[in-house]
């Protein structure tokens, strides 16, 4: 297993869906997972430390683990198929330790309410994690197709009419 945090939630400009970030501790791995909106505000809101006025799913799911005596020892990501990504909580009760099925996004929600480790299986980091570009790095200079690609940006920003668009008025330019 490889130990992970959560690094970013990024929002998708084609749909209302939300991708969790997830790096690899021990490297320079970003594994993507695709989570719904809910779960990306109830992620963030405890990340930020934010107060809300009443429990939230998630908080309400720690607070009875919590009564019933159940510890969440980690979050394991375990499994992928058919571009489907698998969880499971893991309790301690009692003397047991205990596997719960769960989405990855509802567990990423419980572990950072608990504080608890996260974990993924090294079959799917490989399947499914990324690098970053050294383009992104800085470690090399562009390729020639990176260069291509940029050009194509230039040349929109280049055709872009900026006549007017300072005017003191704040009317659009005509």
């Amino acid at each position: 297993m490889v130990q992970v945090e959560i690094d970013s939630i990024r929002v998708s400009l084609m749909s209302q869906h939300r991708i969790v970030i997830l790096k690899d501790l021990a490297g320079e791995h970003f594994l993507p997972i695709w989570i719904g909106p809910y779960e990306a505000e109830a992620i963030t809101v405890s990340l930020q430390e934010m107060e809300v006025a009443r429990p939230l799913t998630h908080d309400l799911l720690r607070n009875t683990l919590q009564a019933l005596g159940a510890e969440v020892l980690h979050i394991d990501i375990v499994d992928l198929r058919d571009d489907v990504f698998y969880a499971r909580i893991v309790l301690k009760v009692g003397s047991r330790e205990i596997e719960i099925d769960s989405r990855p996004s509802d567990a990423l929600a419980l572990a950072v309410r608990v504080h608890v480790p996260i974990f993924v299986d090294e079959k799917v980091m490989s399947e499914a994690s990324t690098e970053p570009e050294s383009e992104v790095k800085g470690d090399e200079p562009a390729s020639e197709d990176g260069d291509k690609r940029l050009d194509i940006f230039k040349d929109f920003v280049d055709s872009l009419d900026m006549d007017g668009i300072d005017s003191p008025e704040g009317d659009p330019p005509a």
